[in-house]
């Protein structure tokens, strides 16, 4: 039996070891946090900082493969671990890339893949040298995580908005839509493709606010992301499961965003919605397995569920019950014990052939439920 570790317990984790049950493998977590999401699901959960190489290190050299749930980990560690034959997915020479925005922008660049225009910046006061770029997105190279590390700087006067550290400045794009595309590679380069799912983003908190699958784009522009989020892919040559995220402006162009290594927010709703979910998928990956089926079952969608302002300290969810009396309805709690204004608690998809079914549902949800703290 595989002996597998997975870096980070957040719900990420949580998911993979549900789905991970399925399987024959021995499951180890490493998190600082021995009350995070994941860590009652596995068989050995090790206390350790997953930016520490020793704690890293230590934690993989027992193991057979490692999996992380966040880029934030220690990769020379990584790279010790690899040389003397663990497996890890991806290769730590892909997450050297995706770890760092301005060497991730740097890799689509050299690769001939389409991305916004930019500018590599060391310090706040090189944002006048760039003036033409404005306005723009201002991202930290590394360090940034769910809507932090990064700033729209609209024009010179807002400039002191921005970031006085090694960041990268990206014009801003004419967004029709924004989609993600998740892409699972195997052991011997093969390639399996989810259906794009089309975001809608919380502009308040820049989080996903909801996402439809499939996305409502053109034949011809679903082409462009395919192809594009495989050039992504392709070029890394490690296997793994990626999200890719992308935006369409108004011309239709197809533009890389961001790319993530890992299992993805953009792809939870594989887990009802879909013949192989993104956890199942991975899993087979690591395991050896074939690729699983990446069609949908029905059409879905999905809704983040995120603490309320104001808010903090032990969750209470009003009007939980009332959402799980909505027809095809799956409502996921990652059993996290403390909320906060904007962090992830859950989520539910709900599966219809009807999209303006779905987006009302979506709505509905978003009225209903609300994380506040319990005292």
């Amino acid at each position: 039996m595989l002996k597998v570790g997975i870096l980070g317990g957040g719900q990420l984790g949580r998911m993979l070891l549900q789905a991970a049950a399925n399987y024959q493998v021995e499951t180890h977590v490493m998190e600082n946090d021995d009350e995070c999401p994941a860590a009652h699901l596995c068989r050995y959960f090790i206390k350790g900082n997953i930016r520490d190489f020793d704690d890293v290190y230590n934690f993989g050299k027992s193991l057979d493969a490692l999996t992380i749930e966040i880029e934030n980990v220690n990769i020379d560690a990584l790279e010790k671990l690899e040389s003397e034959g663990v497996k890890i997915y991806p290769k730590p020479s892909v997450l050297r890339i995706i770890k760092n925005k301005v060497y991730q922008k740097q890799y689509y660049l050299e690769n001939g893949i389409p991305t916004s225009e930019f500018a590599v910046l060391q310090s706040l006061k090189e944002i006048h040298q760039w003036e033409q770029l404005l306005p723009a997105v201002q991202k930290l190279a590394e360090g940034g995580y769910d809507g932090r590390g990064v700033q729209i700087i609209d024009d010179l006067s807002s400039s002191h908005l921005g970031f006085d550290a090694h960041s990268v400045l990206e014009k801003k794009i004419k967004i029709k839509k924004e989609v993600a595309a998740i892409i699972a590679v195997d052991q011997d380069g093969k390639t399996a493709l989810y259906p794009p799912v089309e975001m809608v983003f919380n502009k308040d908190l820049n989080l996903l606010d909801y996402q439809l699958c499939p996305a409502d784009i053109p034949q011809n522009v679903l082409w462009k992301v395919e192809a594009v989020s495989l050039a992504v892919v392709r070029n890394f040559k490690s296997p793994g499961l990626f999200a890719v995220e992308l935006f369409v402006d108004q011309n239709d162009d197809v533009f890389v965003n961001e790319t993530a290594p890992r299992v993805h927010n953009s792809g939870h709703h594989t887990i009802e919605a879909h013949y192989s979910s993104q956890f199942d998928m991975l899993w087979r990956i690591i395991l050896g397995h074939p690729l699983g089926n990446t069609k949908y079952i029905l059409p879905s969608v999905m809704v983040n569920v995120i603490g309320s302002d104001g808010h903090s300290g032990e969750p209470k969810y009003e009007g939980l019950n009332e959402v799980l009396k909505i027809d095809n309805a799956f409502v996921h709690i990652y059993g996290k014990h403390q909320t906060k204004p904007g962090r992830k608690m859950g989520h539910i998809t709900v599966l219809s052939n009807e999209k303006q079914d779905l987006i009302h549902k979506a709505n509905k949800i978003k009225q209903l439920l609300s994380v506040v703290s319990a005292s």
